[in-house]
């Protein structure tokens, strides 16, 4: 069966191809430096104008960090840079299906979507911070709980690395131990001078030293 020919109904005879662009030349180190400049100074002024500037997407409870603050938006936007950095390489070496590389692919995306996380509601839920996650964060005690039963009742349940507002400090493993009557062992002062049972195989041994 002949095919049917199909006619333009459209009138191109107007067309023109774009023009092409030519590529910028690369920005020397003293143009790179000086557009740095207009930029910080541009940026300046519409900070001035508008107080919000730049912090529309930054919780209101970490608008007024201080830069030096440890989780500071400042920092954590470096710290986010950095760590898509990371992960851009490590898609590379998935594709390379290098061994590995979607365990630290997962890890930098968790930690990118904790960071994010952080700046819109002002919650840090990651147990590391710092660019390269080096730091681990310290629980705070906000209300303490107690013991209701066992020899132990109404007395305040504590863990190692918490801090406690109501003490002023961390509660360390020596403190929990000391707490508790452990020794360096692990076994409380109780448990310690109780003679240990050997059992019926101490005993087995004992007979064959006499047959012998």
């Amino acid at each position: 069966m002949a095919k049917k020919k199909i006619t333009a109904t459209t009138d191109n005879s107007e067309w023109k191809a774009p023009k092409k662009r030519k590529p910028r030349k690369p920005m020397s180190v003293e143009q790179k430096a000086a557009a740095s400049e207009r930029l910080a100074k541009a940026r300046e002024a519409r900070a001035a104008k508008n107080p919000d500037y730049g912090k529309t997407n930054i919780h209101e409870s970490l608008r007024d960090l201080d830069d030096e603050h440890q989780l500071s938006p400042k920092r954590v936007k470096e710290w986010i840079k950095v760590q898509k950095d990371y992960a851009k390489s490590e898609r590379a070496a998935v594709r390379q299906k290098i061994k590995g590389a979607e365990a630290k692919l997962a890890m930098h995306d968790a930690y990118i979507r904790s960071m994010l996380s952080y700046l819109r509601t002002g919650d840090w839920i990651d147990m590391f911070y710092g660019e390269q996650m080096q730091n681990r964060i310290r629980n705070r005690c906000v209300a303490l709980a107690y013991y209701w039963y066992g020899p132990r009742k109404g007395e305040p349940k504590r863990d190692v690395g918490t801090f406690y507002p109501d003490l002023g400090l961390v509660w360390t493993q020596e403190m929990h131990d000391e707490e508790r009557g452990l020794t360096d062992d692990g076994r409380s002062e109780r448990e310690s001078t109780k003679q240990r049972s050997k059992g019926p195989v101490a005993r087995k041994k004992r007979k064959r030293s006499k047959a012998s």
